[in-house]
């Protein structure tokens, strides 16, 4: 395994973090027990969640995620030894389940406050190492949309200043080590490093954002503000939800896959122009003899402003392939052929 800072602290985090937001829906908790063991024995010491998870979200599964992994630390007795990532949810449609409902969730301290009290809870433990911010309360390009649509009426959201204060409370009641965001914009990232350098509260460590062979635009949006300014990408979804892979390739659907299950929540990965650059992509992988999933997720890992690369996997032989990215460095020459396919239609799945 390979490791890098995470930020500006003397975090060590496996290049390859695990993902675990199929424990509880996709996943039992004996098959999470299973992926955490054998990611472990892998070198990963670093596990991504989420109060929101199980993915797809619902009121039947909400917080199951965190609950299977704070099993897994209680049985293991290993909390120490990985480096725990969370989030805590923000205003969106749909998620009335959460505290007082989707048009109340956000990060004032209310919210913030119960928020990690019931993720400390779940996760059967004392604190999380990075806490971050799900997706911005204000109104911006995400999940899938790219242009930014100004609206004067949107000001309802906790400041800037008032977010970074909040998770100072939380970092001083020993209750989480340090922040950071997600699906977050320049602007966004730019405007609390200011803050945070001015006010002295806690700096941003990382972003996650979505990465892959079929969406770059974290290349054009924020990739220098990620090298220059020390908070490094947590890429998520680096095989495009699993189509990287090949396995949907030639309309498949295999069975219990997220795309068979729920074919429309994802379908910003799912389109005409991106399914042609996928089985490039696939065709690229097999052409050099590595496993399509592999290979994609190479890719991601020696982009120079990652952090760390978020994988999930329903299976063990799924699992085993990602990690297997750790191991591959492509060449110049396949980087040049990457990039022939990316340049001859820029960005297909966003």
């Amino acid at each position: 395994m390979k490791y890098r800072k995470l930020g500006t602290t003397d975090l060590d985090v496996s290049v390859i973090c695990l993902g675990t937001m199929t424990f509880g829906e996709q996943n039992s908790q004996q098959d999470g027990f299973d992926q955490m063991n054998y990611a472990v024995e892998r070198g990963v010491n670093f596990f991504d969640t989420a109060e929101l998870y199980a993915v797809m979200p619902r009121k039947e599964t909400y917080g199951k995620t965190e609950e299977i992994v704070g099993n897994w630390f209680q049985e293991r007795k290993n909390r120490d030894k990985i480096i725990l990532a969370s989030k805590i949810a923000s205003k969106s449609d749909g998620l009335e389940w959460i505290r007082e409902g989707s048009k109340n969730l956000g990060f004032d301290k209310k919210n913030m406050d119960a928020a990690i009290d019931e993720s400390l809870k779940r996760l059967k433990t004392d604190y999380i190492d990075l806490y971050q911010l799900h997706w911005p309360e204000r109104k911006v390009p995400k999940f899938g949309i790219l242009d930014f649509e100004y609206d004067a009426s949107d000001n309802d959201w906790t400041t800037v200043e008032e977010v970074l204060y909040n998770l100072d409370q939380l970092v001083k009641a020993g209750k989480i080590r340090y922040a950071g965001l997600s699906n977050e914009t320049p602007w966004g990232v730019m405007k609390y490093m200011k803050l945070s350098e001015e006010k002295n509260l806690p700096r941003m460590m990382s972003i996650q954002n979505v990465y892959s062979l079929v969406n770059r635009v974290f290349d054009i949006h924020n990739s220098e503000v990620s090298i220059r300014e020390n908070c490094g990408l947590l890429a998520y979804s680096p095989l495009a939800g699993g189509r990287l892979s090949g396995k949907y390739v030639g309309g498949k659907n295999p069975k219990k896959a997220r795309y068979t299950l729920w074919p429309r929540r994802f379908s910003r990965h799912h389109t005409e122009r991106g399914e042609k650059a996928i089985e490039k992509y696939v065709s690229l992988a097999q052409k050099h003899g590595v496993a399509p999933s592999t290979f994609a997720n190479a890719f991601v890992n020696d982009r120079p402003f990652v952090t760390s690369n978020i994988i999930g996997a329903t299976t063990m032989e799924q699992l085993k392939e990602n990690i297997d990215s750790i191991h591959i460095t492509l060449s110049k020459e396949i980087l040049k052929e990457i990039e022939d396919i990316h340049l001859s239609d820029p960005n297909p799945c966003v």
